[in-house]
């Protein structure tokens, strides 16, 4: 049995009364379904083509707790397995219109079940859709097809506003997403991983990535850009609240491209990690369009394998990096993306403090809780920090240049040779021009010479042997997204399971991950 909802001209919803109640079912008005309407039936679009149509109830009069709930069902649905199907442009705006108020509220919810889809192509059969992420990995022509039809469609995730009311409910939000399911084993338990992650976009993406990674034992520390959107905002306000290990920065920057203050974002963290009571080894700092590639378990393995080192790229700087750091520079207005950002002066700049070499790297690091410390306790380390303020893309070279210094906790010595991009394992970034030489070419889409990631690239990326992808966005490829994700949480069951077994118990830090 089913009820067909107004939401406006030219778009009805029906939806299945099968978890109402009669009480839920009073209160409803009927009037016609137009001919040539599109209808949500149970999940599928058909066209109307009587004039008479059905009864369409055009309002609700009340608003249940138990409907709101649903909605969130299907919001977290759609996180967990981000995929497309089509559905009608007209109905965009009728859903905003309803979204006003509460009551209606869960009529829009309930759509973005269907809302990863195309919006402007005919209703096709969702079940072409449905993606076997072990066939993308084994790169079946079949599978990689299918996942290249949805690339072809526009790809609508899920806005910032759906994490808010997917997470404006702790509980029930944990409980769907299966958090308490999470395995965890001893050897975890007994080494916590520390988390910084600035982020300034894209809620829905930030929660995947914390979904991914989550741990029980383990700490997050998110910074979110001051500029960045209310409702960014306040969906990881509201994320950050459902978790004891989850927290906002205390000090939140307004960040610019490639200035001192994203630098200062991954200060502000580090500070409050250091402050946390959660004993963690190692910190990792994260972006929003980065993705794990290893599960916690084998996190874990990797790192106690450092033994008390760091793991960075540091190099030595060529000509053009150079310049970013004999010059001074100054933030300015652009005419283009990023609206402000450090411009070159003709002003050279002094040497920096304490006869430091310069070593140039990424922003990305995993370093051990000792190196912070020093870090953020060091007179060095605090000159050196106020001397990049004018520089450009410190944090491209403040990490990889102390973790050179003589004496600083896990070292990495002045005449070793560079670590590279392909050499550390923090992030596996593919360039443009290095395509084909270095690695096989992009199957996503490219960014400022950086490739967004494709479900061509699944199997790539999981053998690879780095800890982190970048860049990743389920915009591009939600497919890759999905299976990233799924691919993960296996790993992550099947190693905990091994090392519940006291005969495979020692493969977990010995040889098994080599």
């Amino acid at each position: 049995m089913g009820s067909l909802t107004r939401t406006g001209a030219g778009c009805c919803i029906r939806a299945s009364l099968d978890v109402w109640t009669d009480q839920d079912a009073k209160g409803w008005e009927s009037s016609p379904v137009e001919a040539g309407q599109w209808v949500l039936v149970n999940g599928k679009w058909n066209m109307v083509s009587s004039q008479e149509g059905q009864p369409c109830p055009g309002d609700i009069r009340h608003s249940m707790a138990r409907w709101t709930r649903e909605g969130i069902v299907l919001l977290c649905s759609e996180l967990g397995q981000p995929h497309l199907q089509c559905w009608v442009p007209q109905c965009k705006r009728d859903i905003k219109l309803l979204g006003r108020r509460r009551g209606h509220r869960v009529v829009k919810e309930k759509l973005y079940e269907e809302q990863l889809r195309n919006r402007y192509s005919y209703p096709r059969n969702e079940f072409q859709y449905e993606i076997n992420c072990s066939s993308i990995y084994e790169q079946d022509p079949h599978e990689i097809g299918k996942s290249l039809e949805i690339r072809r469609k526009e790809i609508v995730d899920l806005a910032d506003e759906d994490v808010v009311a997917m997470t404006s409910d702790c509980h029930v939000y944990r409980s769907l997403r299966k958090y308490q399911l999470k395995p965890v084993s001893p050897e975890e338990e007994s080494f916590p991983i520390a988390y910084s992650l600035v982020v300034h976009k894209d809620a829905a993406m930030v929660e995947r990535l914390i979904h991914s990674l989550y741990s029980h034992q383990n700490v997050y520390c998110i910074h979110y850009d001051q500029k960045a959107a209310k409702s960014f905002k306040s969906a990881l306000n509201n994320l950050a609240k459902c978790f004891p290990n989850i927290f906002i920065a205390s000090k939140l920057e307004t960040v610019d491209y490639a200035h001192i203050s994203r630098l200062q974002a991954d200060f502000n963290c580090l500070s409050d990690l250091m402050d946390s009571p959660v004993p963690w080894k190692y910190v990792i700092n994260l972006c929003g369009q980065d993705f794990p590639l290893r599960s916690n378990f084998e996190l874990v393995a990797e790192l106690k394998k450092l033994g008390g080192g760091n793991m960075l790229e540091t190099s030595k700087p060529s000509s053009s990096k150079r310049e970013r750091f004999t010059y001074h520079y100054e933030l300015m207005k652009v005419p283009y993306e990023y609206m402000q950002m450090p411009v070159k002066t003709n002003i050279s700049k002094n040497p920096p403090p304490h006869d430091i070499e310069i070593f140039v790297g990424s922003a990305y690091f995993v370093l051990s809780r000792e190196f912070i410390q020093y870090t953020l306790e060091s007179s060095l380390a605090k000159d050196f920090f106020e001397w990049s303020r004018d520089t450009y893309s410190p944090d491209e070279h403040f990490w990889a240049t102390l973790v050179r210094v003589p004496g600083v906790p896990g070292e990495v010595p002045r005449s070793s040779q560079d670590v590279t991009d392909l050499q550390s394992k923090t992030r596996l970034v593919k360039w443009n021009y290095l395509e084909d030489y270095l690695y096989p070419p992009c199957t996503g889409a490219h960014l400022r010479s950086v490739c967004i990631y494709g479900a061509g690239e699944l199997r790539w990326l999981l053998n690879y042997g780095h800890w982190f992808a970048n860049k990743i966005d389920s915009k591009v490829d939600p497919v890759l997204v999905k299976c990233l994700a799924e691919k993960v949480a296996e790993q992550q069951k099947e190693w905990v399971h091994l090392s519940s077994d006291e005969h495979f118990l020692h493969l977990s830090s010995t040889n098994a991950l080599a």
